[in-house]
């Protein structure tokens, strides 16, 4: 028995520092629809969108979204099946599209949820963007410039935009993602975060600006706990 409690000992104290240093490395936060990963070095973060707006699970490849550090603004890179359906925009690739939502996109929302000033960007695989700023749910600018490049690759497209500082509210603290694809019947929404199956009500047609079901976000968990965010003329 005095054997076998010393090797506990051993056992207990061998396996504890290798667990902390493997969660040291790379931290990792799950919940029933989505994966957020942190790594420690290249400060990134990924996030994967695997229900429809009303919880159901989708049946392809989830969209996967990563943020990283950058100098001028947050990087936004975007990797998705390439759906083609809608057909492409007539938009000018690289420039804004008013009505981007209309076609196949993917969206992030930035929120302040206490002032609910928040910023919404939409990246098109044709080349197309929208970027507008809402404040309790009203739009009051759009169409701002970005820096997007999108790629269409056989049944995959990638994008890659950089956003301004300057179009983040001050104090974001939530956020939440989508996807759209189809046309008619076929319309598809996806969300990050989705409405629960439990509250969706009879009839209930798809809303992103449920600011209810947004979830915690931070730009200091990518730019760092000592990071301030640059001040900004267009939220003032």
């Amino acid at each position: 028995m005095k054997a076998l409690c010393i090797l506990a000992v051993i056992v207990a104290c061998v396996a504890g520092p290798i667990h902390h240093s493997l969660l040291s490395s790379r931290n990792v936060f799950t919940n029933n629809h989505q994966t957020k990963s942190l790594e420690s070095k290249t400060r990134e973060l990924e996030y994967k969108i695997t229900r429809t707006w009303d919880s159901i699970v989708v049946m392809h490849e989830p969209v996967t979204i990563r943020f990283k550090a950058g100098d001028q603004g947050l990087i936004m890179q975007v990797n998705s099946l390439f759906f083609n359906d809608p057909s492409a925009p007539s938009g000018e690739p690289g420039k804004p599209f008013d009505g981007l939502w209309d076609y196949e996109v993917v969206e992030s929302f930035f929120l302040n949820s206490e002032t609910e000033n928040y910023l919404e960007v939409e990246l098109c695989p044709h080349g197309q963007h929208l970027v507008l700023l809402l404040s309790r749910g009203n739009c009051f600018k759009k169409g701002l410039d970005l820096v997007f490049k999108a790629d269409i690759n056989w049944s995959k497209w990638n994008g890659t935009a950089i956003i301004p500082w300057s179009y983040f509210p001050p104090g974001v603290d939530k956020m939440n993602s989508y996807a759209i694809h189809g046309s008619g019947i076929g319309r598809t929404y996806e969300a990050l975060y989705p409405i629960p199956r439990e509250e969706i009500e009879f009839d209930q047609k798809p809303n992103f600006h449920r600011l209810e079901y947004f979830k915690s976000f931070s730009l200091k968990w990518i730019m760092g706990e000592n990071w301030e965010q640059p001040a900004s003329d267009l939220w003032i």
